[in-house]
């Protein structure tokens, strides 16, 4: 961290504050991982704290601790809103553009405090007052105990803070197999580990609790996958037919789009998931390929150069369209 925003940081929390945490909307593991360590982290230092998240999360995240004070935008809008407007600061986590923030925007836009973004997405925006950015860094959640070892907050690093930053970087890493994964991540993850973590039973609790409907809808997307052997492609989706008939529940599809990278030979994967009016894109990549230019490009996303989103207000069919037709680009 630049040493003006550490000395700015330490200055304004020299006092307590109240303080809001925030991620993107669709929390993952890392988004509510980190959400949830750093609320508390403060909260240990006589800060007022909050974790509200635009919409709910995955069932398999809601066993980290700290879940049950978490705040829904979208369910209690209400009380939210009188949070933030209380608030002399907003944290935002694991994304770099207000518009990531979905229900919260227009709150977000209009808040008159400080803003705080720690994040290692590509092309941040400048909307707060101190921005913590890496691209290099394998997840927000080591960004946040990094942060949080800048500011001296770990000492007594308790194991329910060691479970969430744990939990937010084994799911950004994809077990630790991703290449951003490096040396002091797995230093940091030893810390986690000192502190009580048990991989096991964090294992268990986000990888091994998967539905019924999860394993019929994997079942069908593999069944009508698109591969471009030639373009070492294949494109992955699910209808909303689909979805309605065997059951679709929040995070049913999560890391469904690494599959299509777990073929043979295959290097971009897409993922298309449609809703009512709209599809939710996710994007994979092995070697040189930027997903995150191509989301930016064709599905009004961005995210990493090996691992991005987006958002495109068509149909299942014309979104595959798009995505055959950045295919037969490569």
């Amino acid at each position: 961290m630049r040493k003006e925003i550490l000395e700015g940081l330490k200055t304004f929390l020299s006092t307590s504050r109240k303080i809001v945490v925030t991620n993107h909307v669709n929390p993952d593991g890392d988004a509510m991982g980190s959400a949830n360590a750093l609320s508390a982290l403060l909260r240990k230092e006589g800060h007022e704290t909050n974790v509200i998240v635009p919409n709910d999360y995955p069932h398999f995240l809601k066993w980290l601790p700290g879940s049950d004070e978490v705040v829904v935008f979208d369910e209690n809008a209400s009380k939210a809103e009188k949070i933030l407007v209380e608030a002399e600061m907003v944290i935002v986590l694991d994304y770099n553009a207000l518009h990531r923030s979905g229900p919260m925007l227009g709150v977000l836009e209009n808040f008159s405090g400080k803003f705080l973004m720690i994040d290692h997405h590509q092309q941040p925006g400048e909307f707060a007052e101190w921005i913590v950015s890496d691209t290099s860094k394998c997840s927000t959640a080591q960004m946040v105990y990094e942060f949080a070892e800048d500011l001296e907050l770990l000492d007594g690093l308790t194991k329910e803070v060691a479970e969430n930053l744990y939990t937010g970087i084994v799911t950004d890493t994809g077990s630790f197999r991703f290449s951003s994964t490096t040396a002091q991540t797995h230093r940091i993850v030893a810390n986690l580990l000192e502190a009580g973590v048990q991989p096991d039973q964090v294992y268990n609790n986000v990888f091994d609790a998967n539905s019924v409907s999860r394993f019929k809808l994997l079942g069908n997307m593999l069944d009508h996958m698109q591969v471009y052997q030639e373009k070492s492609s294949v494109i992955l989706y699910l209808s909303n037919e689909a979805q309605k008939e065997l059951g679709f529940r929040k995070g049913d599809s999560e890391g469904f789009v690494n599959y299509g990278l777990s073929l043979e030979g295959i290097t971009f994967s897409v993922f298309i998931r449609e809703e009512e009016g709209y599809c939710k894109v996710s994007l994979r990549s092995k070697g040189d390929l930027d997903v995150n230019q191509i989301s930016r490009n064709n599905f009004n996303g961005g995210g990493h150069k090996n691992a991005a989103g987006g958002l495109v207000e068509k149909d299942l069919a014309g979104t595959i369209e798009i995505a055959q037709k950045v295919i037969n680009t490569l």
